[in-house]
C-alpha cells in the first residue's frame, strides 16, 4: 500500500520486517539492532571479521556455515568463550575469522536483504555518525530500519534501544525527513546525555543484566567509539573505515 512506504521523503524510517519490504525503493538501508546483532557485527568486523547474518539458528544453519567455511555462532552464555550474539564474546575475536550470525531480529532483517539494489550497513550507537555519513555518501534515499525484538509468541515488540539507535544516525543525515524518521531523532535527543542509563533501564537491558549479561549493555551504550562501517558485501559483512568512494557492493 503506496501510503505507507514513506515516498516521496529522502530518509524513511520503519521497523522490523516491513522496513525492508514496505518502504519505497532506496539507495541505502540501515539494519538498527542495538541489543545485540547490530553491536556484535560493528565490535567483530572492526577485528577483521566477515560476519554472514542468517535468519534463525537450526541445522540449515549448521550446513550454511559449514558450506562457507565460517564459524556457527554459539549459544550466549555468560563467562563462555564461544563466540555467540554477545558483544562481549567478539572483544577478542580471532583474526580473519568468518562467522554464521544468527538472529531473529536484526541478522534476519539483513538476509532478507541481501540482493537488494540497495547498499545495506549495519549501524548502532557505537558507529552511528560513521554510519550516517556513509550513508548519506552513498545516496539520497535513505531507509533506516529498527529491527525490534520478539514478544514471546513471535510478534515484533518494538525496542527502545533500537529506536534511540536509529535516531542517532537519522539525526546527522540531509534531506526531507519522514514524521517516523523525525520522531526517532527527537526520542535520541532527549536521550542522549543518559545513553547507559536508559539502556540499562529499559526492558531489553533489563533482561540482559538480569541473565548476566550487563557487559554486553555497556557495550551497545557506547556512543560513537568507532569509525568502523559494517557493510553488506555480497552475502556477508566487512567492516570498512568511512570512505565516500566506498559504498560497498549490493
Amino acid at each position: 500500500m503506496a501510503y505507507f512506504d514513506q515516498e516521496p521523503l529522502d530518509v524513511r524510517c520503519e521497523w522490523g520486517m516491513a522496513g525492508v519490504r514496505q518502504i519505497s525503493e532506496s539507495d541505502v538501508v540501515v539494519i538498527v539492532d542495538v541489543m545485540s546483532f547490530s553491536t556484535t557485527v560493528n565490535i567483530a568486523v572492526s577485528r577483521g571479521a566477515t560476519v554472514f547474518p542468517y535468519r534463525y539458528k537450526d541445522k540449515a544453519a549448521v550446513r550454511y556455515a559449514r558450506e562457507r567455511e565460517a564459524t556457527l555462532a554459539g549459544p550466549r552464555e555468560v563467562d563462555s568463550r564461544t563466540i555467540s550474539l554477545s558483544p562481549a564474546s567478539v572483544l577478542q575475536a580471532p583474526e580473519n575469522l568468518r562467522l554464521v550470525l544468527p538472529s531473529p531480529n536484526g541478522a534476519e532483517l539483513s538476509f532478507a536483504a541481501i540482493g537488494r539494489n540497495a547498499v545495506v550497513l549495519a549501524g548502532c550507537l557505537r558507529n552511528a555518525t560513521a554510519v550516517a555519513a556513509r550513508a548519506q555518501a552513498c545516496g539520497k534515499r535513505i531507509t533506516v530500519v529498527p529491527a525490534g525484538e520478539r514478544w514471546p509468541d513471535g510478534t515484533l515488540r518494538p525496542a527502545l534501544e533500537d529506536l534511540l539507535g536509529a535516531g542517532a544516525i537519522i539525526r546527522q543525515l540531509a534531506g526531507r525527513l519522514s514524521p517516523e524518521s523525525a520522531a526517532a531523532a527527537a526520542a535520541f535527543d532527549d536521550a542522549f546525555q543518559e545513553l547507559p542509563n536508559r539502556l540499562s533501564d529499559c526492558s531489553s537491558g533489563r533482561e540482559l543484566i538480569e541473565r548476566g549479561f550487563e557487559q554486553d549493555v555497556e557495550l551497545a551504550a557506547e556512543f560513537d567509539v568507532i569509525d568502523i562501517v559494517p557493510v553488506l558485501v555480497g552475502e556477508a559483512y566487512v567492516g570498512s573505515e568511512n570512505s565516500k568512494s566506498d559504498c560497498g557492493n549490493p
